[in-house]
């Protein structure tokens, strides 16, 4: 609504003037109702969008805005959420819901969200364990990635460009669709989202063979905290660097990655065999750590400890280690090898199945032989728990006596299990510097601390982790020290978190330096030099260098009270010049 300023004729006090506006400056910028948000956001969207698009009707940005009296919202919220822990009555939902289909959109969310002191959690698969991705315990909105979910694939130039909200499964498929001889050294969960999988240094089967994920990635796109699209030469290569394990969502939105494809053979094997305490499990769990890290690049062999349910004793738990096996080559070939280095395993050739590279990504994603490629394309999980992961590093093997003590340690909590994931090969001869992720030579394996459930409510869920809390102190003399290091895509808040205010960078450091150990303080530079004011941010994100003390170091971590402050300036500048009239 305008209103006629006063004239000389009839003057207003400038002390009551000056209070009025810091009035309606102190009301119209307090948290509103989501109504009055989304109003205010969708004509931001509006504006913002056909400068951008430079034309005078976009498509209508009410289609990407969900508030929560949208019939649209719950699904929503709900349909990407793969922990039950932050799916409750009690999980804070987001003021608004934003599921952009162009750069245009994710250009203007940013520049939008940035004016109304609220935090922009950005979801591209939403498995994170931790569920940053998508709740706050501060006012937020979700910017959901799954619409930019494009794939193209060039077989020429063995690369493909693949749009951060698409799933490694959609990847899988897509260049299988193209060819049979590339494949790509990802992770085998196929519901994962790449844009989390790639810009935390997620891996796979073949990270012995090709590396982490992140170590193929050529070329990215990314809007920055001023709505710029960026890509590699644009950004620069430092930021360039972090969001390659470094977790994108503390730099900007990723909008796709390019990346290299990796040349497969026509014919893969796999297998899972497994033995329990009483078939000898102690030996081929000793043996594995020595053997697993240094066989063969082309064979990764993974191993699940878990507590069951003895066979031989009715009543009574042992501890069940399993085998799974993936081998680029044949079945002859690598029987020949494993009872060669590794005899404990007694593998035989009917242990093993051949198949081409896309069949054991159904494999590995626990498919029935079989099962149709286009599965690949589900987006949604088989199913969903409630759930716990934690990680660590061991990079000297466990004695026989020490894993005895383990199988007592896994029988008496009864349900959390371990996953061994094996080292060496490509990974030993990556330099740390290279890209965010440290855990590179060193490490004989990554642990994956592991615990599901599916009871409802406070009790089942503070049972459980403590659980997994108690098995992960139980192994503190058997892993990596000083620092204890940690796996960034097994987000574990147990480890420290942020709460973005001035000493963001020391509660940063705590948990920073066990994900990226000597490369913490680079990315802290970087994150610096792009996002000062610290806009990406969420529990465990990078923080920014301490400001030196100043009037406005006290604002440094919240847009929303620097433009108040801006304002408050701008006003006492009018309120001088005021005076000098009416005096």
């Amino acid at each position: 609504m305008m209103t006629t300023p006063p004239s000389p004729s009839t003057p207003v006090s400038p002390l009551l003037l000056l209070l009025l506006l810091l009035l309606f400056v102190f009301v119209s910028s307090s948290p509103s109702s989501s109504a009055s948000l989304y109003d205010t956001f969708l004509h931001c969207l509006v504006n913002h969008t056909q400068t951008l698009e430079q034309q005078q009707q976009p498509q209508e940005p009410s289609r990407i805005l969900h508030a929560p009296t949208n019939s649209s919202y719950p699904t929503l919220l709900g349909s990407l959420v793969r922990n039950r822990r932050f799916n409750t009555s009690s999980t804070p939902k987001p003021q608004l819901i934003l599921t952009p289909s162009r750069p245009s959109h994710v250009q203007s969310a940013v520049l939008c969200t940035r004016g109304t002191g609220t935090q922009l959690r950005i979801r591209s698969g939403g498995h994170d364990y931790e569920g940053t991705s998508y709740v706050s315990r501060a006012p937020f909105l979700i910017l959901d990635m799954f619409n930019f979910r494009s794939v193209d694939v060039d077989v020429k130039q063995a690369t493909a460009w693949v749009g951060t909200g698409a799933t490694l499964g959609e990847l899988y498929y897509r260049i299988w669709e193209k060819s049979g001889l590339y494949g790509f050294n990802a992770g085998v969960c196929p519901t994962v989202g790449v844009g989390g999988h790639l810009s935390c240094g997620g891996y796979g089967n073949m990270l012995r063979k090709f590396g982490l994920a992140s170590d193929s990635v050529v070329d990215a796109q990314i809007v920055d905290v001023e709505g710029r699209v960026l890509d590699r030469s644009s950004m620069g290569e430092d930021l360039f660097w972090a969001i390659r394990g470094g977790g994108g969502a503390s730099f900007g939105v990723i909008l796709g990655y390019k990346v290299k494809l990796v040349p497969v053979p026509k014919v893969v094997t796999v297998f899972r065999v497994g033995r329990t305490i009483e078939e000898n499990a102690t030996e081929l769990v000793y043996q594995w750590q020595n053997i697993a890290p240094r066989t063969d690049n082309d064979l990764f062999m993974r191993l699940l400890l878990q507590p069951v349910s003895s066979k031989r004793q009715k009543g009574a738990k042992t501890v069940n280690a399993s085998v799974l096996a993936l081998f680029l080559g044949n079945a002859d070939r690598l029987v020949s090898m494993v009872n060669e280095e590794f005899p404990e395993l007694g593998l035989r050739k009917e242990d093993c199945a051949e198949m081409s590279w896309i069949e054991s990504v159904l494999w590995w994603g626990n498919f029935n032989r079989g099962t149709a490629v286009e599965t690949l394309l589900d987006r949604m999980p088989k199913s969903v728990s409630f759930l716990k992961r934690k990680s660590d590093y061991v990079q000297e093997p466990m004695s026989r006596e020490e894993l005895e003590l383990l199988w007592d340690k896994l029988i008496e909590l009864g349900k959390v299990g371990f996953v061994f994931n094996p080292y060496g090969g490509k990974m030993g001869k990556i330099p740390v510097s290279d890209t965010p992720f440290p855990h590179r030579a060193g490490n004989l394996f990554k642990i994956q601390y592991s615990i599901s459930w599916s009871e409802d409510g406070i009790e089942a869920e503070q049972s459980n982790l403590a659980k997994a809390r108690e098995l992960y102190n139980f192994m503190t003399p058997y892993v990596s020290k000083n620092p204890r290091r940690a796996f960034l895509n097994y987000r574990d808040l147990d480890i420290g978190i942020t709460d973005n205010g001035e000493n963001s960078y020391e509660e940063g450091s705590v948990y920073g330096v066990k994900y990226f150990a000597e490369n913490f303080n680079r990315l802290v530079k970087v994150k610096t030099a792009v996002d000062q004011q610290n806009f990406f941010r969420n529990e465990q994100s990078i923080p920014v260098l301490p400001r030196s003390s100043s009037a406005m170091t006290q604002y440094s971590g919240s847009t929303e009270t620097t433009r108040k402050v801006m304002v408050l300036v701008i006003l006492a500048l009018f309120l001088k010049d005021l005076m000098t009239i009416y005096s």
